[in-house]
């Protein structure tokens, strides 16, 4: 779309700038290097940062995940009579009665758990509601890395609602948001700029999560990987490598140093077993996209059009959850007992499957009605089961084949976790060291390569942005100076592809795949009407673009720039409305379009200016 034809496709490309012709290896990496000047001055103080932030982050994990257990335990255990099963690394997993459960109270449990949550996000921190993972990208994104000192404790005690109620979702939301404000209020109290507190926010949540799961490289991986579709926060690795390990100790003094789930020892010792888990990639790709649509659907399409007061959302969700759980009360709860039965050869092909679609629609339930609580933990239970369906399938074939079934539980949650979450190194990573199977890293590479390339445009953390040139937090990289002295009309593209109000959203998806461009103005009549987004074509669900046309979905307020104004002007109209492009306008006749101008573009300018 409306590029010169000397960076035609660049845009959807990580690795444009080292193709382009005119610019040298090395003026692409003097630009990726660029940073702010920053307070902290040497390798030692991120070090003695990490350990502070690790240490506290890993007494508060610790004291949310005793809270959590008795919660759930004392709630769902005592009162309703049904032990929800655990992994190995955290006790004796033992498959659970439903026969002894009270089950009036067990389908009641999760309303009131939602109501609960709802009443103490929405009361003290409606920022907290939700995800949580998904709070913590969009502080780092949009907000300069603040988050409110309240906003970590209300999520905690609103997600330990949700889950000692039986709610379906992780605690790695929590954690992250604990981890993430503490190192936002760290940056605040030693007066840190905005690079550096985005920089220990991304350490803290490292800590959360390097903690929780017991995989303090995966967390670490993760916490730097999350943040974008295609790209990495690679200035916070030292930190969050320091940060993660240093909590992953401290929570390991209380709650041992094993790994989460125990499992047999698989061996990678075929080359042709990668061909099967390769088939266990393709299959968990369209999975992960229905978990996130299904997520986004409810919560979108249903709970954000119920007209009920907020608090009282979650109470719904956990109602009909409940119904559920009457029948399939496999989804209650973070789930990873039933990962851990499954490994042991305790489940059958059909229940898998069932658990596997069911846990999808209960966590969309319990989180996308605005509940507290994580989505990372359901992944990789959805993952195991799917996973270990098609292992057993594979094996029922040809049982003196194909590797065991177990195994493909392993890569299924990282496979399935890479492709919903947009993290395929750190799923790799922390699956292994969860379960400390480090002989299924190639299988898993396979898996989680093939399930992330399929997906691409899907992701069940909406904050996500595609790379760090879209993020408002890198506009300080951009030369200033070099900036203002540039006209827009000398950067904007002129041959610009338009829509009309009447395409349908079909032909946008097509054309968005054809070009790799994520946002289109819309022509009528001549006249520039308005402007749509990648990000409008993912509110509605793949199946209904045919019939939904642009002029229903499209952005309803324009942002514009005029030729003649600077392209550093431009830039910080785009952080202040955390948009990608700006059509460019005659300023006496604003429908009057005459260009686009995208953060790319000038990114393009300072790289040749270089």
């Amino acid at each position: 779309m409306g590029k010169s034809t000397k960076y035609k496709n660049y845009e959807n490309r990580r690795d444009y700038i080292l193709i382009s012709q005119h610019l040298s290896t090395g003026q692409a990496e003097l630009f990726l290097s660029r940073r702010l000047p920053t307070t902290i001055l040497s390798l030692e103080h991120w070090v003695s940062y990490g350990v502070l932030i690790g240490l506290v982050a890993g007494f508060g994990t610790v004291a949310f995940y005793y809270a959590q257990q008795q919660a759930t335990s004392f709630l769902v255990g005592d009162l309703a009579g049904y032990r929800i099963p655990i992994p190995s690394g955290e006790g004796i997993t033992i498959a659970p009665n439903f026969g002894n459960a009270r089950l009036w109270l067990l389908a009641l449990l999760p309303a009131i758990g939602g109501l609960v949550s709802g009443f103490l996000v929405y009361t003290f921190a409606p920022e907290g509601a939700g995800l949580g993972t998904n709070e913590v990208i969009a502080a780092f994104h949009k907000a300069k890395g603040k988050i409110r000192k309240r906003v970590p404790v209300v999520k905690a005690a609103a997600a330990i609602a949700t889950l000692g109620f039986g709610g379906s979702a992780g605690r790695e939301g929590s954690v992250a948001l604990i981890g993430g404000g503490i190192g936002s209020w760290f940056a605040e109290l030693r007066k840190l700029n905005e690079v550096d507190r985005r920089i220990l926010v991304v350490s803290g949540v490292s800590a959360g999560i390097g903690s929780i799961f017991r995989a303090p490289l995966g967390g670490a991986l993760f916490a730097i990987e999350v943040l974008y579709l295609q790209d990495f926060e690679v200035e916070a690795l030292i930190p969050a490598f320091v940060s993660s390990a240093v909590s992953y100790g401290v929570f390991s003094l209380f709650y041992g140093f094993g790994p989460i789930f125990v499992t047999p020892t698989y061996a990678f010792t075929n080359a042709l077993y990668l061909i099967p888990y390769a088939v266990l990639g393709l299959l968990l790709a369209p999975a992960a996209i229905a978990y996130v649509k299904v997520f986004y659907g409810l919560k979108n399409k249903v709970f954000k059009r119920i007209k009920i007061p907020n608090p009282l959302k979650p109470a719904i969700g956990g109602l009909l959850l409940g119904a559920i759980a009457l029948f399939v009360p496999e989804v209650l709860g973070v789930g990873y007992g039933w990962i851990q039965l499954a490994i042991y050869g305790q489940i059958a092909l059909t229940t898998l499957l069932i658990i596997g679609v069911f846990k999808i629609i209960a966590t969309s339930l319990t989180v996308g009605s605005g509940g507290s609580g994580g989505v990372f933990a359901p992944s990789l239970v959805i993952g195991g089961m799917l996973g270990g369906a098609v292992g057993a399938a594979f094996s029922l074939a040809a049982p003196s084949v194909f590797p065991e079934p177990g195994a493909f539980i392993i890569v299924g949650m990282g496979a399935f976790l890479a492709a919903a979450a947009h993290v395929p190194i750190a799923s790799i990573i922390m699956v292994a060291e969860m379960t400390r199977n480090y002989d299924l890293l190639i299988p898993a590479m396979i898996a989680c390569a093939l399930s992330y390339l399929l997906v691409r445009q899907w992701t069940i953390y909406e904050q996500q942005v595609a790379r760090r040139e879209e993020s408002p937090a890198h506009i300080g990289e951009f030369n200033r100076e070099l900036l203002e002295q540039v006209r827009v009309s000398e950067v904007a593209s002129k041959n610009v592809v338009t829509l009309i109000p009447h395409s349908s959203l079909r032909d946008m998806s097509q054309l968005i795949q054809s070009t790799g461009h994520m946002g289109y103005p819309v022509i009528d009549d001549g006249k520039l009407v308005r402007i749509v987004t990648y990000s409008d074509l993912l509110k509605v669900p793949a199946g209904e673009r045919g019939k939904t046309t642009v002029e229903e979905v499209m952005t309803t307020k324009l942002h514009l720039i005029y030729p003649d104004d600077d392209v550093y002007s431009a830039l910080n109209k785009m952080e202040k409305y955390h948009v990608g492009r700006l059509p460019v306008v005659n300023p006496d006749d604003p429908a009057a379009l005459l260009g686009i101008i995208t953060r790319s573009d000038i990114v393009i300018l300072q790289c040749s200016k270089e």
